[in-house]
């Protein structure tokens, strides 16, 4: 699947870049079919300076809703090429007055008739899409108009980190989740390994079907935290899994995994709690301790390449 599409409305701007880039691509082929040496970034500008002579470059920054430096920088170009003339406002000597210069005058026929086959070619590319797209996106621009992303994405960070943690036993439809988390996580620092796999995939098979545990812990109705105890042969559990989304920490959602899995182990009736970490975690590591865990006297063999740090939790 393609992994923009994956993502959802989070990469709406990846999405909307890469379709612009497409049609900028194919703009500057269209403009070489009607013999136009003409960049596509111009043709706002232009068209503007066509309609309206005698226009500046506020009026039409403020016209087509582009910052003032880079419609400087466009005018500046199609003056560059021949295409544009400034002129000062004999009233406001601060002010420069854009008009089509000759080899323009001469361009705009040609960039009329191109437009009109653009026109007639989107308006049917926009019907076979069963939807009003430019309307769709008049109406987003106009929700950001009144409420800004920026404004929007403080609001549901204070909703998210206002909202109470949830921990709760895994259900079959969160091995995704289950796996997208430690994923993440484990490829932000290390490799995946077939261990990893195993138990990401079938998490009812590897932990759950011989005796372990996966808790989550959810914000919100969102999954954004992870850990299993997997059932080892001496009654004991290996506390294993654990994962955060990076949007999630510093709520302590680590350390309430953590109390939530060793008081689940002290249910069960295990005498101990074992973990492997690696040496370069230093923030889990200082979880661990916290949570009373402290190094294995004895290493015993691992099935991770990384694992370098073994510690265990002794019950009461």
């Amino acid at each position: 699947m393609d992994f923009i599409q994956q993502l959802g409305p989070v990469a709406l701007g990846s999405r909307l870049r890469r379709l612009s880039e497409y049609l900028t691509t194919e703009a500057t082929a269209i403009y070489a079919q009607y013999g136009l040496e003409f960049q596509p970034r111009w043709y706002p500008v232009f068209y503007l300076v066509a309609h309206r002579p005698g226009i500046s470059s506020n009026e039409i920054a403020g016209e087509i809703g582009h910052t003032h430096a880079s419609v400087s920088q466009i005018i500046k170009e199609l003056v560059r090429h021949n295409l544009l003339t400034m002129t000062t406002d004999p009233t406001d000597q601060r002010r420069r007055l854009l008009a089509l210069a000759p080899l323009g005058q001469e361009v705009l026929p040609r960039l009329r008739a191109q437009t009109s086959d653009v026109r007639r070619s989107m308006e049917t590319l926009l019907s076979e899409t069963n939807a009003d797209l430019w309307h769709a996106l008049a109406a987003v621009e106009l929700q950001l108009q009144r409420q800004s992303l920026r404004e929007r994405v403080a609001q549901a960070r204070q909703q998210r980190e206002a909202a109470p943690v949830h921990i709760r036993d895994f259900e079959p439809a969160d091995q995704p989740a289950f796996k997208q988390l430690n994923v993440e996580w484990i490829s932000r620092y290390f490799t995946l390994e077939p261990a990893d796999l195993k138990a990401l995939d079938q998490p009812a098979a590897y932990i759950l079907a011989p005796g372990g545990v996966i808790l989550l812990a959810e914000v919100g109705g969102e999954v954004v935290g992870t850990c299993a105890l997997i059932k080892m042969a001496d009654g004991g559990y290996e506390l294993a899994k654990m994962a955060v989304a990076p949007a999630a920490q510093g709520q302590r959602i680590g350390w309430l995994l953590g109390q939530a899995a060793i008081e689940r182990a002290r249910d069960l009736g295990a005498g101990r709690v074992y973990l492997e970490s690696n040496s370069t975690l230093a923030p889990a590591l200082g979880l661990y301790r916290k949570l009373g865990f402290r190094p294995l006297a004895q290493p015993i063999p691992s099935p991770y390449a990384r694992a370098d740090v073994q510690m265990e939790l002794l019950l009461d």
